[in-house]
């Protein structure tokens, strides 16, 4: 089967709907090919955060705030990383970002905030309510009714190239259909990043340790980044993630909070009720929002919380870098297991079980409240292992050997009654932050920096050497590089062909 559209995007995700929507919107004939059974990619897996200025949320609260501000702080989160850096995407992002966060208001998504996060000056973080699934319901919708077609359950196989130009592209399904699709104009990449990529894909970025690191989207598999490389583009930071970072799994059922239809209705009864609810009664509730994807700080292992295996043994110093040994255990999975007197240092500032946009920082109590199902507690080791659902007699050992131990240092013995757990965890890479090489009009560049003629990416897959450090980044970019990168398609590229 043949098929000829203007422009045919690769994702399905935040970047991919954005880029089809801005391209229908200026009259395009858009495709959108998603190879998951349904939309959403790593958007709809997120917190749901985006880091923007100069909104009407910011104004509402007094708040006179830059693009100009955002670039300069933005290099705050790059660091020692910052030589590294693209300052023209960068300057792309804080200046556009703002616009995209209107488009994303008019589209139908409710936003709280903004919270704060140093070291930005302001706060910046937007928060969508009621959950992330709310971006692809309503970016979904808005393409539809532009007329954009978006199909899931197909997988691009190859580009196509005709006289130096991409042309089209190959797709196939699992039920053995398969199409050729022709681009009169582009082919935009949005397949997202390379973080669960296979071991030999990664092996050419990424250090040893790291290859067996699950990707916390199973199936961000690098495909954009493949099709980029295999028609001449690059892909830059390919070394570069977030992670390996040690992460609770995620609840057995779905929270009330992100069972809510993502309707517009909704969203705005819960802003409503946030203005009126008490905080000890609005806490919980926006606890539900996040829990499931926060981290355990590492100021639990300083104040001497060990890390345990399903076999309840302790497999590795918890200060040397534990992320890059928990994918070694069985199932990959470990618990962090602390007494009374650890627990009491983790029920209120400074002393934080995790960051957590949208509140700021989870204490142990909102872990006991919120995340049943990840929190053990219990008089005696043996009985807090019985909780667990691991061996009470080699967790009794493990936690006797440590405290006799020398190794343990100046950390505390696990003495004090009652003992707790959390868990499991496990280590997972959050974001490959590698990219293909692109311009500012997000066109993908060849190894001589020149543009290849029909071919744009946008997100992680067209990063192009953007730090993106600190929360609400990664979909701001997500969103403005769609965005942009569906505009430049349909308007700068000549239709070619009927």
């Amino acid at each position: 089967m043949e098929e000829t559209f203007d422009i045919v995007v690769v994702g399905g995700g935040g970047a991919g709907l954005m880029a089809t929507l801005a391209a229908a919107r200026l009259g395009r004939r858009v495709l959108l090919l998603e190879k998951n059974p349904a939309l959403g990619g790593t958007t709809g897996l997120s917190v749901g955060s985006i880091c923007t200025t100069s909104t009407p949320h910011q104004r509402a609260m007094g708040i006179h705030d830059t693009p100009d501000a955002h670039f300069e702080d933005m290099e705050k989160f790059a660091g020692p990383l910052v030589a590294r850096d693209n300052p023209v995407l960068r300057r792309l992002l804080v200046d556009e970002v703002p616009e995209t966060f209107r488009e994303l208001c008019a589209a139908g998504i409710e936003f709280m905030g903004p919270i704060p996060e140093p070291p930005h000056r302001h706060p910046r973080l937007h928060q969508i309510v009621p959950h992330s699934r709310g971006y692809i319901h309503h970016l979904a919708k808005a393409c539809r009714r532009a007329g954009a077609e978006l199909r899931t359950g197909w997988r691009v196989g190859r580009l196509r190239q005709d006289g130096g130009r991409i042309s089209g592209l190959d797709a196939t399904r699992a039920d053995g259909g398969s199409v050729t699709v022709h681009s009169r104009q582009a082919v935009i990449l949005a397949a997202g990043d390379f973080s669960a990529a296979d071991p030999a894909f990664k092996a050419r970025f990424l250090a040893p340790e790291l290859l067996e690191v699950e990707g916390t989207n199973p199936t961000s598999t690098g495909d954009g980044q493949r099709l980029g490389e295999v028609v001449g583009g690059e892909i830059v930071n390919g070394d570069l993630v977030w992670g390996p970072e040690i992460r609770f799994l995620a609840p057995p059922r779905t929270a009330l909070v992100n069972r809510l239809p993502p309707w517009r209705t909704t969203a705005r009864a819960i802003r409503l009720a946030m203005k009126v609810v008490p905080d000890r009664l609005l806490r919980p509730f926006l606890m539900s929002f996040v829990t499931t994807f926060l981290a355990p700080s590492p100021g639990l292992f300083d104040a001497g919380a060990i890390l345990v295996n399903k076999a309840g043994a302790r497999f590795c110093d918890e200060l040397d870098r534990p992320q890059d040994r928990i994918s070694r255990e069985a199932d990959g999975v470990s618990y962090l297991v602390f007494d009374a007197a650890i627990a009491e240092r983790f029920e209120a500032w400074p002393g934080f079980v995790s960051t957590a946009p949208g509140v700021g920082y989870a204490y142990l109590q909102d872990y006991l409240r919120s995340r049943r199902d990840i929190t053990f507690r219990a008089e005696t080791v043996e009985g807090l292992a019985a909780a667990m659902g691991v061996d009470g007699t080699a967790l009794a050992r493990t936690v006797a050997d440590y405290n006799a131990s020398p190794e343990r240092g100046e950390r505390p013995a696990l003495t004090r009654p009652p003992f707790l757990a959390l868990g499991p965890a496990k280590s997972w890479i959050m974001f490959g932050e590698g990219g293909l090489r692109v311009d500012q009009r997000l066109r993908v560049l060849d190894g001589e920096r020149r543009p290849i003629a029909g071919l744009y990416a946008a997100g992680s897959c067209g990063q192009g050497g953007l730090i993106l450090n600190g929360h609400g980044h990664h979909l701001g970019w997500a969103f403005t590089s769609g965005r942009l990168a569906g505009q430049n398609a349909a308007l700068g590229e000549a239709p070619q062909g009927n």
